[in-house]
């Protein structure tokens, strides 16, 4: 029974993208979206009771505006079970231009919250192509180098200062020329690709940002 005291008969997870004008949508209108995506295609959502009722879905781990990915997720939980045969192009077929929707698995309906299981993420962000390549190598292999790199951040409505090193897990350059940063995301502490390039001195030389890879903890047995 969930909290509310309505049984889930099934639980899915949706993997998707988000694409083209998609990313300057909030994830506050993108879960709005999914609402109706999943309604148009027929499926037994699960809605919370009272008055204010809330269909029973949620995103994985919270995207920046503009900001594009290929490795989000949606929990979706349902009233009655469905197959997922021809799932995905049941979904494809109402969804909206910029959410392709890559896999539907069925997961145990006492499994955690998604968003308590999403460890970290990884964002290629691409440069100018006239950004010198020795100059931002240094620049990483010293931030990577540092044991403390303290930003500003606000917490109960007062500014402090974080240290965010043990934040950032990976950065480095692949053959192309983009950064690929490798972040915390979680319960541990949240590091956004932003943050990563205002360190780095780069506010002024991204072109964009691509999430490439969620990283989730596997669920207890």
């Amino acid at each position: 029974m969930t909290e509310d005291n309505i049984p889930i008969k099934q639980r899915l997870h949706i993997e998707f993208g988000k694409m083209g004008a998609l990313k300057y949508t909030s994830n506050l209108d993108l879960a709005k979206i999914w609402e109706r995506v999943l309604r148009r295609a027929g499926l037994p959502i699960l809605y919370t009771q009272g008055f204010n009722a809330r269909a029973r879905i949620q995103l994985a781990s919270a995207l920046p505006l503009g900001i594009t990915s290929e490795c989000e997720i949606l929990d979706v939980s349902l009233r009655e079970a469905v197959s997922l045969d021809g799932m995905i192009e049941r979904l494809a077929a109402v969804s909206p231009a910029g959410l392709p929707i890559y896999k539907v698995i069925e997961v145990p309906v006492r499994s955690p919250a998604l968003q308590t299981l999403v460890r970290s993420s990884e964002y290629r962000i691409q440069l100018e192509a006239d950004a010198d390549r020795r100059i931002l190598e240094e620049r990483i292999a010293a931030l990577l180098s540092s044991e403390t790199i303290d930003t500003v951040r606000e917490r109960k409505g007062r500014d402090v200062a974080v240290n965010v090193r043990p934040l950032i897990y990976d950065l480095y350059l692949d053959g192309n020329g983009d950064l690929i940063a490798h972040l915390a995301v979680g319960a541990q502490g949240n590091m956004r690709p932003d943050e990563i390039v205002e360190l780095l001195g780069l506010t002024d030389r991204v072109y964009g940002v691509h999430r490439l890879r969620l990283h989730l903890d596997e669920p207890a047995t």
